[in-house]
């Protein structure tokens, strides 16, 4: 499906910090595993009065001209995962963290992803740095994940068809991928863990 880019990637990926994760994406030689920071560049009237740019980590209205400028084949990836979380809102103002995977063996799967080189100051402690970065697609919950954030869900692609659509076709057959699992295809498989220790998380 893709060669490696870096030999040092591993199964350590969950002691990594949060700002870097595996990708897939498009190279002339063929599909290419790398490590990118997590944050596309931000709108620009998002940017104003701040000295640093911390980036935009998740996309939904690919109809902005900001999005679709990087909704070409040279900027697709997709970031593989195999459980992920997001944070349930409770009563006593606690957002702990809630695990979703497909099942509890966790298999494989990718979010749909876009990705770009980017230079700018992320933190103003590092001044200036060239990075290349990513975000991922989102949609609205299946019944599952809307039940613990109503908000949205990542755009997951399950099969080789989708990943091979959403890396290789035009944007508007790719992007008809941007809708959510069906319901019960996810199960809660962690609570109140800041790391799913039993997968590669996302």
């Amino acid at each position: 499906m893709f060669r490696q880019a870096e030999p040092a990637l591993s199964a350590a990926i969950r002691q990594l910090s949060g700002l870097f994760r595996p990708i897939v994406r498009n190279q002339p030689e063929g599909r290419e595993l790398t490590m990118a920071r997590w944050g596309m560049p931000s709108p620009v009237f998002a940017l104003q009065g701040k000295k640093s740019d911390s980036g935009v980590t998740n996309v939904r209205n690919v109809t902005s001209p900001h999005w679709r400028r990087c909704l070409r084949i040279e900027n697709c990836c997709v970031v593989p995962f195999t459980s992920f979380s997001e944070n349930e809102a409770l009563r006593d103002g606690t957002h702990p963290p809630v695990w979703f995977a497909f099942d509890e063996t966790r298999p494989l799967a990718f979010f749909a992803g876009i990705w770009t080189r980017w230079t700018t100051v992320r933190k103003v402690k590092d001044g200036e740095t060239t990075n290349d970065i990513f975000a991922f697609l989102t949609t609205e919950p299946n019944k599952e994940v809307g039940a613990i954030h109503p908000k949205a869900i990542p755009v997951i692609l399950t099969t080789r068809e989708e990943i091979d659509t959403w890396m290789m076709a035009s944007p508007e057959e790719a992007l008809k991928l941007q809708g959510p699992l069906p319901d019960n295809a996810l199960m809660i498989v962690a609570r109140d863990e800041k790391n799913d220790e039993g997968g590669l998380v996302a």
